[in-house]
């Protein structure tokens, strides 16, 4: 019984620990519109097409995005979340 415990202890502090390092990994990274390739999308579309990872269809859709590492998104030719939101008015 002391041994299922262990395991369970160790288990939650490995997910605790993988929670935690979560945010520190996102501030380091920025969305960035128009730069994915078809099928290579990290999430939901500006336009609402669709709202999972992996789902757009074209390549450089400006509604489509993938995380970057921050400060690189132009060097890329990307756009902001504010600049794509404009182009979809």
């Amino acid at each position: 019984m002391k041994q299922a415990n262990l395991i369970a202890a160790t288990a939650a502090a490995v997910m605790l620990m993988t929670l935690a390092s979560a945010p520190a990994a996102a501030a380091d990274k920025e969305k960035c519109f128009g730069i994915a390739k078809a099928g290579q999308n990290d999430c939901a579309s500006t336009t609402g097409v669709h709202s999972c990872a992996g789902q757009s269809k074209v390549d450089m859709d400006k509604a489509e995005w993938k995380y970057v590492a921050a400060g690189t998104c132009k060097d890329m030719k990307g756009l902001t979340a504010d600049e794509a939101k404009k182009l979809k008015s």
